[in-house]
């Protein structure tokens, strides 16, 4: 008998991640998605959030941002990773602490704010941190969520 075609995935899913290591100063490309893409972060207060989040990673020497933008139902977020934890405890630890604030100031119980798992993409030396700065923030506007990046409130780089 086969096994569902939903268990090949999920197993596949986690294989996607065997045998990847976390490197100390390497630039990550991180995307992750809210549960069932519901729209958690139209709304700002719940979008600072998530930035909080990010800069107490920064605070706490896991990461340095190097510029990030909060869509509705995902972020992107582009840092170097520090020496003290690994890319999956990091992520984890943004999602799961940015999930119990929302929780709480949303007045929900444990209520899944975050999709399981996380995309990722190490930049490589030849690639131009600018222009993937630059693709990042420009986001909303491509969503149609401003006319000018300036019109939207939860983005920032290092270089703009």
């Amino acid at each position: 008998m086969r096994e569902p075609v939903i268990n090949r995935c999920m197993v596949h899913g986690r294989n996607l991640r065997n045998g990847r290591f976390s490197s100390e100063n390497q630039i990550y490309l991180v995307t992750t998605v809210t549960h069932r893409r519901i729209p958690v972060f139209s709304c700002l207060k719940t979008g600072r959030i998530i930035v909080r989040e990010m800069m107490r990673s920064d605070n706490h020497g896991q990461t340095d941002t190097l510029a990030y933008v909060v869509m509705p139902d995902h972020i992107h977020w582009l840092f170097a990773l520090c020496d003290t934890k690994s890319l999956a405890a990091v992520v984890g630890s943004v999602k799961r602490h940015s999930a119990r604030q929302i929780n709480r100031q949303s007045g929900l119980c444990e209520t899944p704010v975050w999709q399981r798992g996380y995309h990722d993409h190490a930049l490589r030396s030849d690639e131009d941190l600018i222009h993937v700065a630059r693709y990042i923030v420009a986001n909303p506007l491509r969503a149609r969520l401003a006319r000018h990046v300036g019109d939207y409130s939860l983005w920032d780089a290092i270089w703009l």
